[in-house]
């Protein structure tokens, strides 16, 4: 949909932060119709669209579900509070992105449980969306609500507010499932039954089946034997082969800025390093890494399709993928020739080959982030962090050596066995890697060491162990505070260890959370993982309600208890975990699994790789790798990327080389040819902040393999200037931007490039014209020196018997008045006081402008008033300061509920557009406007 009008929020989306979350329409959404499918089914993540779009799974799930004939995939995110509030207060559903429907109206909605702290968000958008908050409750035409992620591997907090919940992986178990429930529907089946046959299918876990017991050594309730023996018990994870689902290429881009808004690639899942406190590397093995011919292809099409410039390589530890050294070779020059960066995920501290190191930042990598962990060898090897001080020293002596400004070094707290030496050696392991960066760059460097709290997870091996109390975890971070403060080049970050506690009470809750949970979500509990509004009060007051002490899930464990997550089965063999515990407790490593003892990364090339036949090691963790096939695959990788002769060793840069440069500010303005476009700004793409406007129009370009002209400096952007930023919201009509491009187009080449621009658009983003221009012509923020706005107030808001003539008589007053003050707030908090008359050049009431407000997708009975505003250096007035005015306000906040439509920019005599040059070569800058009362 592109008419903002059509959506259920039309009313207020303006007044929202980040309204663009809400309306979709991004380059590449799906649309499929209704009733041409079987299953409908909402992905549902349960956290803000700037985190959501970032994603992976959901961007997996959602292509394959709207590739499948039988299935439609559309998606909705947690809103933010202040569209919460709104919603409420009028009594509006939730919808999804891509039809403005509720989730009540899907058959299936489906979460996805990466944090725990999102639970509450969870139940916000269960409630918002029309469906009831627990299974017990829905009806036989409630929709089917499950979860799935790394999280639904211990979720009994939630277990009674799911029907069920799929253990593994869900690229095939999602659609499976969707079209069982739907068809069993239509078969008459009842929604009980249809829940039994679900949980048959096997990797579905359905609470309501499974009763519960309390486990007397530890005194939570655990998952007892179902009654029907036909039952799955436990229920073991699903697991899939990549190669069966490549990684999508395409799928939404755009709308505001995501937390990481580039192109991720999926090239691993799973990993061979075994850390002690990491569920991923637990749950989801064995290791498979995808073929590295179809990753570059991936990458390839990704950057075409969504005209990003950042690609990330995502692993759970992407320097033990075992072609990711012949892999970086090849695609950083590409990329790099297109303008693109190149980031890669999730590296560890050792084994960085120098010349991939160069490889990295040929693609303008400003700093490189590792994760020793822990501050002293003994923890590392109490967590089973495979480096040593030495392999750290060397990684920083590398880094630093080869220009990269800064490092980022993660580490933990907490963590099992810990003393006050462990934590120390943190800021101390920072201060060294800073000498040595100082030493071999030839100057200060900068180094952050970001300190969480190791939180003990399920299906790991410190799933028994205690967790510090928040008094201690306070206290630990105090101490990190004194030991840093001598070492200037260190800078030191703590995670909020309120937090950590309440991740760590529902990572080893039991069911009887799950009153917990709802009475928090009642009292206000929302966006817990956001530091700004974790209120811990109200879970304390939760927990006390329901009489429920913390010690239960935050002691040590028995060895022999069973636990809240034990009826799910993760693949591990009973003993693995237990053993891997103990090694930790006698601060003993276990070497990572799939290499060679002794080695920590993998041969580079077929010269070293062939002739090494030693046997790779093998816990027998329970998840049967065949080594075999893992050599012999690792072998075809490395040919296929025509990794066949050892590098040669690559020798650090000249110094000189490795200083920071300055280029000019601006490219050669010989390069490529300048343009201006028109276009026009409506639907979903009016409520885009400018700053996401600035974003987008690149990636339409690179969409189109277009080349820009990019600036010159440390930090290229493409070359291109806009004119005056539009107010969130208001539609546009007439919006301009100068850039330059590579190829010289004029005639039907330029109008061909703007049919074509129009299909890589998002809705609403469309362009009408575009024109060449010369070095006479001056840029597009010297020409324009006014705009028209066309403003609509509803007749029903209007407390007159003719709400025209009302119109009328402001107007004249307005036009009659020496000056208008204005108050001009940032942020809703008090600002400036300007004089907003000399700004405002015509003014007047005008009829018959539906024709303006159809083309702009307005709707409603309006009065429209038309302003002529004046722009210069200082700025303007603003139309939401022209409607208060009207109202009798002098503050702009408090403008009257009105439409605002940018009918066109003006140039030169104020008359003129700024697509007609020749009118416009010839005027000087206008003069410069009254300035501000004060």
């Amino acid at each position: 949909m592109s008419r903002l009008s059509a959506h259920p929020y039309a009313e207020f989306l303006e007044r929202l932060d980040k309204p663009a979350r809400y309306t979709g329409g991004e380059v590449g959404s799906a649309h499929k119709g209704w009733d041409e499918v079987d299953a409908r089914i909402c992905l549902a993540f349960p956290d803000v669209y700037d985190i959501g779009m970032s994603h992976l799974g959901y961007k997996i799930l959602y292509k394959i579900l709207n590739e499948e004939p039988r299935t439609l995939a559309e998606r909705a995110y947690c809103p933010w509070v202040d569209l919460q509030d709104e919603l409420r207060a009028r009594d509006l559903p939730l919808v999804t992105l891509e039809s403005y429907r509720p989730l009540a109206d899907f058959d299936v909605v489906g979460f996805s449980l990466q944090y725990e702290l999102t639970y509450t968000n969870i139940l916000t958008m269960l409630e918002l969306g029309g469906v009831p908050l627990r299974a017990a409750s829905r009806g036989e035409d409630d929709p089917l609500v499950v979860a799935g992620g790394p999280v639904a591997t211990h979720p009994e907090p939630v277990a009674d507010f799911f029907d069920a919940i799929v253990i593994g992986d869900g690229e095939a178990k999602l659609r499976e499932l969707s079209l069982a429930w739907v068809d069993l529907k239509r078969e008459g089946v009842a929604r009980a039954e249809r829940l039994t046959r679900l949980a048959k299918l096997g990797g579905i876990y359905v609470p309501s089946l499974y009763p519960v017991t309390v486990e007397p050594a530890i005194g939570l309730e655990v998952v007892a034997s179902p009654e029907d023996p036909a039952l799955p018990f436990p229920i073991e994870r699903t697991m899939v082969k990549l190669a069966d689902y490549p990684f999508p290429d395409d799928g939404p881009v755009g709308g505001p800025e995501a937390i990481f808004d580039r192109v991720s690639v999926e090239i691993t899942r799973g990993c061979t390093e075994g850390c002690r406190f990491c569920q991923a590397g637990m749950i989801y093995r064995p290791v498979q890494e995808r073929d590295p011919q179809e990753v570059m292809e991936t990458v390839r099409r990704a950057v075409k399709h969504s005209g990003n410039d950042e690609v990330a390589l995502t692993a759970l530890s992407t320097a033990d993928v075992s072609y990711i050294h012949p892999l970086i070779s090849q695609l950083a020059p590409e990329l790099a020739e297109q303008g693109v960066s190149l980031s890669v995920a999730s590296l560890r501290a050792y084994g960085l080959a120098p010349e991939l190191l160069d490889d990295l930042k040929r693609v303008r990598a400003g700093g490189l982030t590792f994760a020793p962990e822990a501050g002293t060898q003994r923890m590392r090897d109490v967590v089973n962090k495979n480096v040593t001080e030495e392999q750290l020293a060397e990684t920083a002596e590398r880094v630093f050596s080869r220009g990269f400004p800064r490092m980022k070094l993660y580490f933990m707290v907490g963590l099992p066995t810990e003393q006050d030496e462990d934590v120390r050696g943190i800021v101390e392991t920072g201060a060294r890697t800073a000498q040595i960066g100082r030493k071999a760059a030839g100057k200060r460097v900068e180094v952050t060491v970001s300190v969480s709290t190791h939180v003990p997870k399920p299906h790991t091996p410190f799933q028994w162990a205690a967790m510090d109390a928040l008094s201690e975890i306070d206290r630990k971070h105090r101490l990190l505070k004194d030991t840093v403060r001598p070492h200037r080049m260190v800078k030191l970050r703590t995670h909020d260890s309120r937090s950590s506690v309440l991740e760590g009470i529902m990572a080893r809750g039991d069911r009887r959370l799950s009153h917990v949970i709802e009475r928090a979500f009642r009292h206000g509990a929302r966006f817990d993982s956001w530091d700004e509004h974790l209120d811990l009060g109200r879970w304390e007051e939760a927990l006390a309600h329901h009489g429920i002490a913390l010690d239960p899930y935050l002691d040590t464990l028995p060895v022999t208890a069973t636990l809240p997550w034990s009826h799910i089965d993760v693949g591990l063999e009973d003993g693995f975990l237990l053993r891997e515990y103990q090694k930790a407790l006698a601060d003993r490593l276990s070497p990572p699994c799939g290499k060679v003892a002794g080695t920590f990364v993998h041969h580079t090339n077929l010269e070293d790789a062939t002739p090494d036949e030693r046997r790779l090691v093998c816990y027998d963790c329970g998840v049967a790798c065949d080594m075999t096939t893992m050599r012999q695959e690792r072998l075809l990788h490395l040919g296929s990327l025509g990794a066949k002769r050892r590098p040669e060793p690559a020798p650090p840069p000249p110094p000189e080389l490795s200083k920071k440069r300055r280029g000019p500010k601006v490219g050669d303005p010989n390069l490529g040819q300048r343009y201006r476009f028109r276009f026009e700004k409506k639907g979903p793409v009016a409520l885009l902040g400018h700053l996401d406007l600035v974003r987008e129009l690149p990636r339409v370009f690179r969409r189109l393999d277009v080349a820009q002209v990019y600036t010159g400096g440390f930090h290229p952007k493409p070359d291109m200037s806009f004119a005056p930023a539009l107010s969130l919201g208001s539609m546009s009509l007439d919006e301009y931007v100068d850039l330059r491009l590579m190829p010289n187009l004029e005639g039907a080449a330029l109008e061909a490039l703007l049919e074509e621009m129009n299909r890589q658009s998002p809705a609403g983003l469309v362009f009408r014209e575009a024109r060449p221009l010369t070095r006479e012509d001056p840029p597009i923020g010297r020409v324009i020196t006014a705009a028209r706005y066309l403003l609509g107030f509803a007749k029903a808001g209007i407390d007159a018997a003719d709400p025209a003539a009302w119109l009328e008589t402001r107007v004249s007053a307005l036009l009659a008045a020496e000056s208008l003050p204005m108050i001009r707030r940032k942020k809703g908090r008090l600002g400036r006081k300007l004089d907003i008359r000399p700004y405002l050049q015509t003014l007047a009431v005008v009829p018959n402008a539906e024709a303006t407000w159809t083309r702009a997708g307005i709707v409603g009975d309006l009065v429209a008033v038309e302003a002529t505003v004046g722009l210069d250096e200082r700025g303007s007035a603003r139309t939401r300061e022209i409607a208060a005015a009207l109202w009798g306000s002098d503050d702009g906040e408090a403008a009257p509920p009105h439409r605002c439509v940018r009918v066109a920019l003006l140039g030169g005599d104020r008359a003129t557009s700024p697509l007609h040059l020749e009118a416009l070569r010839p005027i000087v800058d206008a003069p410069l406007m009254p300035a501000l009362l004060g």
